[in-house]
């Protein structure tokens, strides 16, 4: 065999490490399980999505094909989506395991160059995210006996898919090079990825509306930038247009700009660490400082890594105050919480105001509200994952729940304790986008205050239907939203206390909890949308049952509710949807008690088997 072919199968397909990676993972009943997972929350959405879309009756072949576009248009999304949360799963490891020194102490003592160190590494993880995408494509080529989907469309959508995880992959690949992280750098992974997608996103939405895109409500200079976005270009062509022939070749052709401008960002941070693996990456520049600054003296800190902290007031139950208080132990948590909050109640006040003085229209102000609540209620969902996922297995690994269990403290208040004070630490975070609805629910309650206009709109129907009139937010927002956000993030939190209890270390534990979470709330969040808007009387039911979905219709009730508004009117909807928000309610609360009442059964049982395990 030449040399220079040897030399390129030692870059690749021999790759010592891809090669230990991906046996290694091959052989995890984990992987496994996400895999299937994968494909049952695929194959359960188009199925749902063509029954929806489909109805009953007898189809013609315009209406099937119609049908058939219309379930891959929304199950490529959810495609993108899941690719977006499990490609940080699988690149999780790389940025905990080889961000530690000893593993790179060890790993840079080998006969390895920096070139098959950083692609051994990428190339082994990446293997099970494309191998996801390949699973699907007969599930996807199926939907072409329908009619109305081309096959090239499928191949653009899953190469736009596929440059998004090498992307995802390669940027992870960059923080563990730097070994300037560890194993909370998983957490602002996520964080940084779901941000980034929905600022791009509100930009987008924000410059069509002013009448900046391609022709006035095409394409803009977001759409390359975003997979999401992209997709949408491709397979919305009539309401999404591309430039003319005159326009910039990004904004003429935004999949081949978003392909090949991951392709270039992600070959040049490859070649970043490349460079910089055996230098120690950015760890080199860091340094460190003696004495108590002067910001960390005004937070009541101590020095950073000193052995003695000032003290504190502790709750009566010490489990929950740790939780809750004690996360505040560092001078960055606390002042990422505070700031989350501080601009968020601002961006919140200055939606209002806005739209009280005539600078946002109605649909403004619809856009702006949808993205920032759901924006929001994103990272706090992420936030309680990160916190309840590692919550216990974090004890473990540090030894401190051997201690916990020589004490007093019950299973039951241990798990009760650490469930409040997650609840209490979030409260906080949460009260951002409940109050944000809240406000505009009281605004438009008020009448909007004297504003010109008001705060309702009137729709003309067809067919010399009565107009009607929808609020532009409705007033109840904020206390329906509560009812359904609160204990979802509850029930994000015991989900995450049964994993961290369950799982050997904290990545696993986290890996497992946002692909539950990821895969249950995905679901539930996609059939409620759609069926919100087809359904009519039932679809604001389910609606209730999802955050995400509950807030569209809250925000935007005639897009969200259409079915139901128009047929039945506008009250009909709001009370089916305050039901439905009843029992999701209800349905989260008893899940959280099972949840809750199983793992403290069988506390003893996973404590033991795991006792000694770090």
């Amino acid at each position: 065999m030449p040399v220079f072919v040897r030399w390129l199968l030692r870059l690749g397909p021999t790759n010592p490490i891809a090669v230990r990676l991906v046996q290694n993972g091959s052989r995890r009943t984990r992987h496994l399980y996400i895999r299937a997972a994968y494909l049952a929350v695929l194959i359960v959405v188009l199925l749902w999505l063509l029954l929806v879309s489909a109805g009953g009756g007898n189809l013609d072949y315009r209406e099937l094909a119609r049908a058939g576009a219309m379930s891959f248009t929304s199950i490529a999304y959810l495609q993108i989506g899941l690719i977006c949360i499990l490609a940080p799963v699988f690149m999780a490891g790389a940025i905990a395991q080889e961000s530690n020194p000893r593993t790179w102490e060890v790993m840079l003592t080998t006969p390895l160059s920096a070139t098959q160190i950083v692609l051994g590494n990428l190339l082994g993880r990446l293997f099970f995210i494309i191998a996801l995408l390949m699973a699907s494509l007969p599930l996807f080529a199926l939907v072409q006996y329908f009619g109305g989907v081309p096959g090239r469309t499928i191949l653009a959508s899953y190469l736009v898919a596929a440059c998004a995880a090498v992307l995802v992959g390669t940027i992870a690949i960059a923080l563990s090079v730097s070994r300037l992280v560890g194993r909370r750098a998983v957490f602002a992974f996520y964080v940084s990825v779901v941000s980034y997608l929905a600022l791009t996103a509100a930009i987008d939405s924000w410059v069509r509306l002013s009448g900046g895109g391609a022709g006035g409500n095409g394409v803009t200079w977001m759409t390359p930038i975003n997979p999401f976005l992209t997709l949408h270009a491709l397979l919305n062509p009539t309401a999404y247009p591309r430039a003319d022939e005159t326009g910039p070749w990004a904004l003429r052709h935004p999949v081949n700009a978003w392909c090949w401008g991951s392709v270039l960002l992600s070959v040049g941070l490859a070649l970043a660490s490349t460079l910089t693996v055996r230098t120690g990456g950015l760890q080199m520049i860091a340094g460190q400082s003696g004495g108590v600054p002067w910001y960390r003296r005004m937070f009541g800190l101590g020095a950073s890594g000193a052995e003695h902290r000032p003290p504190r007031h502790v709750w009566t139950n010490p489990i929950a105050w740790r939780e809750a208080a004690a996360r505040n132990s560092t001078l960055g948590r606390i002042v990422a919480r505070w700031s989350f909050i501080a601009a968020g109640a601002a961006w919140g006040v200055a939606l209002v105001w806005m739209f009280h003085t005539a600078r946002f229209t109605n649909a403004d102000f619809r856009l702006a509200m949808l993205f920032t609540t759901i924006g929001e209620l994103a990272v706090v969902a992420l936030v309680a994952v990160n916190m309840s996922a590692t919550s216990i297995s974090r004890e473990r690994e540090d030894g401190t729940l051997d201690l916990l269990l020589t004490t007093p403290i019950t299973p039951a208040e241990y798990l009760s304790g650490k469930l409040r004070g997650l609840i209490a630490y979030l409260l906080p975070l949460m009260a951002v986008p409940l109050g944000t609805l809240a406000l505009a629910g009281i605004y438009a309650l008020t009448g909007g205050l004297g504003r010109a206009g008001g705060v309702t709109e009137t729709v003309q129907q067809a067919g010399g239907l009565p107009a009607i009139t929808v609020p532009v937010v409705l007033p109840e927002a904020g206390l329906v939203a509560s009812l359904v956000v609160v204990p979802f993030i509850a029930f994000c939190a015991i989900v995450g206390m049964y994993w961290s209890l369950k799982s050997k270390g904290t990545i696993s534990s986290v890996v497992a909890t946002v692909g539950v979470v990821g895969a249950i709330s995905g679901v539930i969040g996609v059939c409620g949308w759609r069926a919100g808007v087809d359904a009519s009387l039932i679809g604001p039911f389910l609606a209730g049952l999802s955050p995400a979905s509950v807030v569209f219709a809250l925000v935007a009730p005639l897009e969200a509710m259409d079915s139901t508004v128009r047929g039945s009117g506008v009250q009909a909807a709001r009370v089916t949807l305050l039901v439905g928000s009843v029992c999701a309610a209800g349905l989260y609360a008893a899940i959280v008690y099972g949840v809750h009442s199983y793992t403290v059964k069988n506390f003893d049982f996973i404590v033991r088997r795991l006792a000694g395990v770090k």
